[in-house]
């Protein structure tokens, strides 16, 4: 059972990142809520993300708890930057 603070999203991949992911383009990801219990963040994901998908190399997607330069993220095709960057809770 999902939990209800839990988001279900998926992650696109390209330009290279991919490769750090098992070369999966497209992933169906749920992100579990966050330590506080509340709704994830896009932070909260890039850290699952990196925990969960990343083997090899985990320095080459982020670095502490943000991407490194160069790697855009994007939410509904916007840049995250406009949605709150990191700090924008994940909606289903």
């Amino acid at each position: 059972r999902l939990n209800a603070m839990a988001a279900r999203v998926k992650v696109e991949l390209g330009g290279g990142l991919e490769l750090l992911f098992q070369n999966q383009r497209n992933l169906d990801v749920t992100v579990p809520e966050s330590d506080n219990g509340n709704k994830p963040t896009i932070r909260h994901a890039l850290i699952y993300l990196k925990e969960k998908y990343v083997h090899e190399r985990p320095e080459m997607f982020l670095q502490g708890d943000n991407v490194r330069p160069g790697i855009l993220v994007l939410v509904n095709d916007a840049d995250w930057e406009l949605c709150g960057g990191a700090d924008y809770e994940l909606q289903d």
